[in-house]
């Protein structure tokens, strides 16, 4: 069989063709999606057997795929969900062996570039960035953005590329990076269910981009159903088109141009991409493409079986109206082809994925198989010299009779076997052991690296840069500190932006970009709507595209409204790409010490948790922040900056290299030595901290004050275990709810650090309460850690040690 892309088909003229090439062209499709919708078949079969774990698949979206693919070009993108295989392979951006690779979870780039076997099957990404962590070229390569499972959840990224065509076109400063666009012709492809048009983040984008007009194409796959949901409970009028037509541009007016098409109708389908592209990639008009009448003929997914939900009329339709069906129906009555031609291709295309999937089952069974009998030879010789010959071997005769084996099963077999001979020592359990530590690492490195891209360009390896005070150095409010950080930045280095809400005209509403809009114009500065998701939708878009943004959220509080993009998208996207795609964009925003439920906000545990694969940047003051961000716009991973609200307007001394100095990520400083107890806190907390020293110094009480400046990563040089070693006495002062980003500090010092046995004191925490702060200064006094806090639990853990030389107070 041949290829099963062929990426030359989208660049044809079909008016231009004779008719025997047009019908090569037309049976070249019917065979690409012939061939997937076998996959599908054959993948489904697979996951019900057990070779696989769980199965999703395009059947039924195949014809249309095979149109939106005709449109496709070098420098395009696609943000899509889990029904587009037939789409990636006719593009050439994927392809049958990778299908079934990826459906075993192959944990091998080389087989599943995608994912190195890390997401399910028809998780699609092309790999951007080369081994060394550089970017390669996007404009002479067809680029998919890596999928992920949540249905909606790609939106906010597609408006980001498609914003990227914009600003590549319009800002004539990028006119260089030839690289990532050509004069912004690119287009950004969506697609997405017709069931998740319900949600949110697919409303937020949709309102965004035809407000932007930029060159976004969504398509929606609309087989009326949402698993078992119809479309009229998911949708009013039951058709998402009709609802968007407020959305459809008028003369002097943004918006959309919306087509509709039936899914089964190829002629239809190639006139309607071929049309809508046309708008999109030279107008920048963002288009909408319907597609109706889709079929999903094994349902949704391998959990579960459609006829529990669908009538038999609906089947009875469905099967009528399947699109490839109707597509063989109308190649023959067209004279395209005749019926034992057609025959004979559907054969060979049968074979030819059935062979792709042996072959992909037999590239991942047949290297296991070879660890299987290592590891079994290995325990015989071990069972051959020890007391426990027995049961060793028949450890091996259970690893021996595992059907469809994994590298689970030889782990454990060679766990087992360590512990069984727990107390003998032999060469042979050495062999054992010796496995065990190399296959450890070599797993470590198939499935738990890549969190970030750790590539030369790492934040990390950013070189440390003092900041520089001359003697007359000014005093300035914090606030300006930044904003002359960001001016230095925007006149370095071109690809910088900036945006959010109220960040261009005002200058953000702390005044940190003031002035900067109208240096440096609104395609680089400027404001959004109130749309958190799509701001960091926006920020991942332009990252990926080779620009340096600064997405703003207003509020550290409103981080919320945007954490599905920034836990599922941003910070999976290196790991769940095995370091094939990054995003460095830099969110910017600020909290901590503000009164009130919705504007106080210190969720570092959220944030923490939510958010791994983001350097989390917690700076006490603007300098330090300044120092972050010019670490984190020369580097190449994704932060975020929490800014302290309260400290804009204090008085900080300017640096002469305010561009240029940096602050390393992961290195704690020692604000305040002192041998009697160790205080760790950050941000706000940390002024308070430093407060309650002076008056605990009075009390005869010198407390060693660190600020670990970054929490992920935390404190990468055991200071404050060392420190601990020193004091022996541990307090963590965090305005988090108890037990969260204070608890994460614990298990750092404690646990990593092996503070632990430095103690002579229980550890401590002194946190918020578990509520949120009410308004007032009152209620953040007794909400929140005070000066008065930290001295008394401090002095008190001091007199729980010595009440003779440290009475109680009270």
């Amino acid at each position: 069989m041949p290829e099963t892309a062929n990426p030359g088909t989208s660049k044809i003229d079909l008016t231009e063709l004779s008719f025997d090439d047009f019908k090569n062209v037309v049976i070249n499709d019917y065979r690409i999606a012939y061939e997937s919708r076998q996959a599908s078949l054959i993948g489904r079969r697979e996951v019900l057997t057990g070779k696989a774990k769980f199965g999703i698949f395009g059947d039924g979206k195949e014809v249309a795929q095979i149109a939106m693919a005709k449109a496709f070009r070098k420098g395009d993108w696609r943000a899509g969900y889990y029904r587009d295989q037939t789409f990636m392979f006719a593009t050439g951006m994927s392809n049958l062996p990778e299908f079934f690779a990826q459906l075993y979870a192959h944990p091998d780039i080389n087989e599943d570039p995608s994912s190195g076997g890390r997401q399910m099957n028809c998780h699609y990404a092309t790999r951007f960035i080369d081994a060394d962590g550089g970017w390669k070229n996007q404009v002479e390569s067809l680029n998919c953005s890596s999928d992920m499972s949540t249905t909606g959840g790609h939106m906010p990224r597609l408006l980001g590329l498609a914003f990227a065509s914009k600003l590549y076109r319009q800002n004539k400063e990028l006119a260089g990076m030839n690289n990532f666009s050509i004069n912004g012709n690119e287009v950004a492809f969506g697609t997405i269910g017709n069931g998740a048009t319900s949600e949110g983040l697919f409303f937020e984008v949709f309102n965004a981009a035809g407000v932007l007009q930029v060159p976004m194409a969504i398509s929606i796959w609309d087989d009326a159903y949402a698993i078992s949901v119809p479309a009229n409970i998911q949708t009013t009028k039951g058709d998402i088109s009709e609802v968007l037509k407020g959305f459809q541009r008028e003369d002097g007016t943004n918006g959309y141009e919306i087509f509709k098409v039936r899914g089964w109708d190829y002629v239809a389908l190639c006139e309607t991409y071929e049309r809508a592209i046309a708008y999109c990639r030279t107008e920048h008009v963002p288009v909408l493409i319907h597609v109706v009448e889709m079929t999903q003929p094994q349902g949704h997914s391998t959990s579960g079986s459609h006829e529990r939900y669908k009538s038999k009329d609906r089947l009875a339709w469905e099967n009528e109206h399947d699109c490839l069906l109707q597509m063989r129906n109308w190649m023959l009555e067209s004279a395209i082809i005749a019926e034992d031609d057609l025959s004979f291709l559907e054969d060979e295309a049968k074979k030819y994925v059935r062979q792709c999937q042996r072959d992909a089952w037999n590239n991942l069974s047949d290297k296991i198989k070879i660890e299987i009998d290592e590891v079994a030879n290995l325990i015989s010789e071990l069972a051959q010299v020890s007391a426990y010959g027995n049961d060793l071997e028949a450890i091996n005769a259970e690893l021996l009779a595992c059907v469809d084996p994994g590298r689970k099963d030889t782990t454990t077999a060679v766990r087992k076997a360590l512990r069984l001979t727990i107390t003998e020592t032999f060469a042979e359990k050495n062999a054992l052991t010796n496995w065990l530590e190399q296959e450890n690492e070599t797993n470590a490195d198939r499935y738990n690296s890549k969190l970030f891209s750790n590539s030369p360009a790492s934040p990390l390896k950013v070189p440390v840069v003092p900041a520089q005070y001359p003697a007359d150095a000014q005093l300035l409010d914090g606030r300006e500190v930044l904003n002359a950080c960001f001016d230095a930045n925007f006149t370095r280095d071109k690809r910088v932006v900036a945006f959010g809400e109220d960040v261009g005209a005002i200058g953000d509403v702390n005044q940190g970009f003031a002035g900067l809009q109208s240096k440096y114009g609104n395609l680089r500065i400027f404001d959004t709507g109130i749309r958190e998701s799509a701001i960091i939708g926006k920020g991942m878009g332009l990252a990926m595209r080779g620009l340096k943004p600064i997405a703003e959220i207003q509020y550290v509080d409103y981080v919320l409204y945007a954490m599905t993009v920034l836990s599922d998208d941003l910070a999976s996207l290196s790991y769940r790409t095995a370091g094939g795609q990054k995003a460095p964009v830099i969110v910017r925003t600020r909290g901590h010490r503000l009164e009130g439920i919705w504007h106080s906000g210190s969720p570092l545990g959220i944030i923490l948790n939510a958010m791994r694969g983001l350097h989390v940047c917690v700076p006490r003051d603007m300098t330090q922040a300044a120092g972050m961000y010019n670490t984190l716009l020369r580097g190449d991973e994704p932060a975020i900056i929490i800014e302290c609200l309260n400290g804009y307007r204090l008085k900080e001394k300017l640096p002469s290299n305010v561009g240029d100095f940096t602050v390393p990520l992961g290195k704690a400083e020692i604000m305040r030595e002192g041998p009697d107890m160790t205080v760790v806190s950050y941000g706000s907390t940390l002024r308070i901290v430093l407060e309650a020293a002076v008056e605990l110094e009075k009390l005869g009480v010198h407390i060693e004050v660190i600020d670990p400046q970054t929490l992920y990563p935390f404190d990468i040089d055991n200071v404050c275990g060392n420190s601990l070693y020193k004091t022996n006495k541990l307090l963590v002062v965090d305005e988090d709810l108890p037990g969260a980003a204070s608890a994460y500090i614990l298990h750092n010092i404690l646990e990593t650090q092996k503070g632990y046995y430095a103690l002579d004191a229980p550890p401590r925490t002194l946190t918020a309460k578990d509520h949120r702060p009410p308004y007032g200064s009152d209620g953040d006094y007794f909400t929140k850690p005070s000066a008065d806090d930290v001295v008394e639990l401090v002095y008190g853990m001091m007199s729980d040690s010595n009440p003779g030389k440290y009475p109680p107070i009270y």
